[in-house]
Order: structure tokens, then C-alpha cells, then sequence
């Protein structure tokens, strides 16, 4: 992982890019959460940043608190996180300097392409964090235990040497579908498949690029070619609400983040997002939230 331009007079949210200092290209970097850690600078560790990779995190052992976007995970041995690209998080505060884990860092174009990992895959909202069993523990160690040799081995072959990034692929399949056994503790994980999840996962991809241009469910439906009352199928049967609703809230919760992590002017987060006027974000902003947006940085600032 690397950081991606920000500097401290930077008034935004730190951007980080995926880079294997071991293997440049290789989509993949399997690490322990004391070295990854050592490589960034302090300033690195202690803000929120958004990066654009997954991680899988897997607790061995101490304890911290790790917020993403705005909900605070409790991790102590046995605790999986998650993080997909664009959550924003402070994963390495310094409270959780005595915190030891295993890490998955990984492209979204690098594991092997299966019906079931999709959902994992995209820029969708999800589950975060897992207190596992015992035996989920088990089998998620394993999987991460076969993974790190491998990892290693590639780092030692040559860039053209292809059957050990293909079994690292695989792996890395096989650990992300051990991810979907587990409980889904949020009722907006999707659970579409077939032609309906594939349609919600395109309706998702288009509003991660397109949520600052327009709010209008019909505009996505036309995007990704299919009709509203389509599109809302699809919406309802993978989180229970509609593409509107779905819009709003991506919105607000990237509001959330400007307001919390940036010191952004409000008319500037206004407009970013596509706000004609700051007074109609100021209207939407409180219907969605309950707060003003003034006051929800004041109260998120402490």
C-alpha cells in the first residue's frame, strides 16, 4: 500500500493506492499488521484514510477500536474485518499499538471470478466485522496459513513465473468463500444472484461513479439499461429498500465523511455532491441524518 499525494495542508480525506513493495504488479500482498504498520509514517497511522483495495484483517492477538465509516468495531483475538475500497477508516490508530493480526491486502481485480465472492468484491456496502467461532476462526487461520507461504514464494520468483500467482488466486478464492459462510450480521448485505444480483451489482458500480451528478433513481435505471420498477426489484430483493432510498444514502454517508474528515467549506461539500444551492444539501443532509451539517461536524469533531 502506498499513500497517494496527500500532504498535511491537504484539507481531504487521505487517499491510499495499493503497491506490493515485495512484488510490483502482484495484485496481492499477505502481511502481518506489526510490519505493514512499521512502513507508513505516523501521520499515515493516526488519520482516517480511504484506500482503494480490500483488506482482511484477522486478530491474533491485543485489543483496539477500529471505526469505519462512522461505526466502531470492538477487535480482540477471533475479530475479521473486512474493509473494502472506499470506507473510510483509521485503522491504524495509535491505540492499537499492541493490536497483532494477519493481513490480506488485495485488488478487486485479482481474485478468481465466482458468482459468490461478487458481493465481496464490489464497492457495495457490507459486513465489517466478525467475532468467529472457534471453528470459523480455524478455518479462516488455515486458509490465511496457506496463503502466506505462497504469498512468499512469489515474491522470490520471477515476474514471469505464473502457477504460484495462480495458486495465490485460488487461495484467495477459497478464503473469500469462507467469508461468505459467515453469519451476515446487516440486513443491507446484498444477497441477489443470478441476472438480479448482477443487475444491483450494476446499478452499484454506476452510483459509486455517478452519485455527484444525479439523484434520480430513473437516471441509473437508463444507465444500466433497464426500467425503474426493474431496477427496484432488484434493489429490494438484495437490501430490502428502494434504488432512491439506496442513492440517498450512499450521499449522505459520503456527506458524512467530508463533513467528519475534511475541513471542507459546507457550500463545498454541497456542490461536490451536486448541489445546486448549500440550503437544499442542508435540507437533505438533516432529513437523512436528523442533524445539520454544521452540527454533525461539530459533534463528530467532539
Amino acid at each position: 500500500m502506498v499513500e497517494s499525494g496527500q500532504t498535511a495542508d491537504t484539507p481531504e480525506i487521505a487517499a491510499v493506492g495499493f503497491q506490493n513493495p515485495d512484488r510490483p504488479r502482484l495484485g496481492l500482498e499477505a502481511a502481518r499488521y506489526s510490519l505493514l504498520t512499521s512502513r507508513l509514517s505516523a501521520q499515515m497511522r493516526s488519520q482516517p484514510h480511504r484506500p482503494d483495495f480490500h483488506t482482511l484483517l484477522l486478530v491474533t492477538s491485543g485489543q483496539a477500536s477500529v471505526t469505519v465509516d462512522f461505526v466502531e468495531h470492538c477487535c480482540t483475538p477471533g475479530t475479521l474485518l473486512h474493509i473494502r475500497p472506499g470506507q473510510v477508516h483509521r485503522l491504524f490508530h495509535p491505540s492499537a499499538c499492541a493490536l497483532e493480526a494477519d493481513l490480506v491486502l488485495f485488488t478487486a481485480a485479482f481474485p478468481p471470478r465466482l458468482e459468490r465472492i461478487a458481493p465481496l468484491l464490489s464497492h457495495l456496502p457490507g459486513p465489517v466485522a466478525w467475532q468467529l467461532t472457534d471453528d470459523e476462526h480455524a478455518g479462516i487461520g488455515r486458509a490465511m496459513d496457506e496463503l502466506a507461504p505462497e504469498y512468499r514464494r512469489a515474491t522470490r520468483e520471477a515476474a514471469t513465473a505464473g502457477a504460484t500467482v495462480d495458486l495465490l488466486r485460488l487461495l484467495l478464492g477459497a478464503l473469500l468463500l469462507r467469508v461468505t459462510r459467515l453469519d451476515q450480521p446487516h440486513s443491507d448485505t446484498p444477497t441477489g444472484s443470478g441476472a438480479t444480483g448482477d443487475l444491483f451489482r450494476r446499478f452499484r458500480h454506476e452510483l459509486d461513479r455517478s452519485y455527484a451528478t444525479t439523484r434520480n433513481a430513473a437516471d441509473y435505471a437508463s444507465r444500466i439499461g433497464c426500467s425503474l420498477r426493474t431496477l427496484n426489484r432488484a434493489c429490494q430483493a438484495a437490501t430490502g429498500h428502494t434504488a432512491k432510498a439506496l442513492i440517498d444514502a450512499h450521499i449522505a454517508l459520503e456527506a458524512k465523511r467530508l463533513l467528519a474528515h475534511t475541513d471542507l467549506p459546507v457550500a463545498t461539500i454541497s456542490r461536490r455532491l451536486g448541489f445546486s444551492e448549500p440550503t437544499n444539501f442542508g435540507k437533505f443532509f438533516t432529513r437523512e441524518t436528523g442533524t445539520a451539517p454544521g452540527a454533525f461536524r461539530t459533534q463528530e469533531r467532539g
